[in-house]
């Protein structure tokens, strides 16, 4: 299997993994470090697979987030990728495609990634906050995203 930290410079990579975490407060880096491996893997199996409707757990979305505010190396990682991948924010889960994580996986595997199950999850939905960009994320003050099989607390209800 190819090693995904080859496709961006070691301190690109810290900075990414700071990012997630400084995103999800309590998340240890070990984790960080898992979503981002799984966001470049993501963009990797995008850019090879254009056509294909591919998108990410809800936890490598935080991921690819991070990647993405780090502008230069997103347009470096894109270039050398041979395609830039465009994020299109509005994925709701009511619209969820089972098959889609799967496809994915399946997309990661075929440009010679392994694929961190515990990440790829399906969305959990109504404990989920909606916030800018029609992105979904944990509520504020839930604590980091969290890999799956983490049991989240019950849907709240809002004041």
């Amino acid at each position: 299997m190819k090693n995904v930290r080859e496709l961006i410079s070691a301190a690109a990579h810290v900075s990414i993994v700071s990012t997630v975490k400084d995103n999800n407060p309590g998340m240890d880096v070990p984790t960080a470090a898992r979503i981002t491996d799984e966001s470049l893997k993501f963009v990797s199996a995008c850019a090879a697979e254009p056509d294909a409707p591919l998108a990410p757990s809800r936890v490598v979305d935080e991921g690819w987030h991070a990647l993405i505010l780090h502008t230069a190396v997103y347009e470096d990682l894109c270039t050398s990728l041979g395609r830039r991948v465009h994020h299109y924010p509005g994925y709701a889960p009511e619209n969820y495609d089972p098959a889609i994580l799967e496809r994915t996986q399946d997309a990661i595997r075929a440009v010679g990634y392994d694929v961190d199950l515990d990440l790829w999850g399906p969305p959990a939905g109504a404990e989920l906050d909606t916030v800018a960009a029609q992105c979904r994320h944990a509520p504020p003050g839930d604590g980091p995203v969290k890999p799956l099989p983490t049991p989240r607390p019950p849907c709240r209800d809002k004041p």
